[in-house]
């Protein structure tokens, strides 16, 4: 399964841990060539490590997608190891502060805003010449079940996720012509490291009320794996969804049709 993958070379920013980190996982495991881009140099060289111990290639580049010199430089470095970008996955984000509206702040909005949303633009902006140039290629771009539902007290994240849901049909629009296909992924409720922190933000809550809580509202019964996010992303990314540009697809276990 996946054939294609191998000796292809697959983009992942956000990719030491979570949803990120398991796509990662997953396109080495098929025989991708992996270039990991996050922030935090721990984790990241923690999952290159990773991949190349179990006979996967990867290399890890520091990238902080807010700003574009770093993105500019993550997605040249890829190329240049590798001489082609065949598949990027726009998965590095953040949850923001957790707030009712009139208690967001100009800054929450602001950091917000330049990880989820400038961050997505900026990867696009910089993969796409590169697979212009090279005949194709495909590209997903993280959102979430807020963007297409809102979300009480995570406004700016809502919107935010929205706001990629756009980019994605736009660029799509744009580029078909050229071979390359842009999708997103919406996941729901996914168990993963940045949840954990996430929870302890929400007022009037224990973590594990909370948990108890949102769970509930889960149809599926439970949340959902990262490895079941990245299975999506990978799809898409496949020969198997050639005729399959500007769509999203809710990995969410029923929340978003509740």
């Amino acid at each position: 399964m996946y054939d294609e993958f191998k000796n292809r070379v697959a983009l992942i920013t956000g990719g030491s841990s979570g949803i990120g980190g398991a796509a990662a996982r997953a396109f080495a495991t098929h025989g991708a060539k992996v270039v990991l881009g996050s922030r935090g140099e721990e984790a990241g060289r923690k999952t290159e490590q990773e991949i190349r111990e179990a006979g996967g290639e990867a290399v890890w580049i520091r990238t902080d997608v807010s700003r574009e010199a770093e993105v500019e430089g993550f997605v040249a470095g890829a190329a240049d190891q590798f001489g082609r970008i065949d598949y990027a996955f726009n998965c590095a984000g953040t949850s923001g502060a957790i707030r009712y509206l009139p208690m967001q702040a100009g800054d929450d909005f602001d950091r917000t805003v330049a990880t989820n949303l400038l961050g997505v633009f900026l990867c696009m902006k910089h993969e796409i010449p590169a697979m212009v140039r090279q005949g194709g290629g495909a590209i997903v771009n993280i959102s979430a079940v807020a963007g297409l539902t809102g979300s009480a007290g995570a406004s700016i994240y809502a919107a935010t996720k929205a706001g990629s849901l756009a980019l994605t049909r736009s660029a799509a629009l744009e580029f078909s012509a050229n071979g390359i296909r842009v999708n997103a992924v919406c996941p729901g409720i996914i168990q993963t490291e940045g949840l954990d922190v996430a929870w302890q933000d929400i007022p009037g809550f224990t973590i594990e009320e909370a948990k108890r809580r949102f769970v509930a509202e889960v149809p599926a019964g439970r949340f959902g794996r990262p490895g079941e996010v990245a299975a999506a992303v990978l799809w898409l990314c496949s020969d198997a969804a050639s005729y399959v540009t500007g769509q999203t697809i809710v990995v969410d276990g029923g929340l978003s049709i509740r």
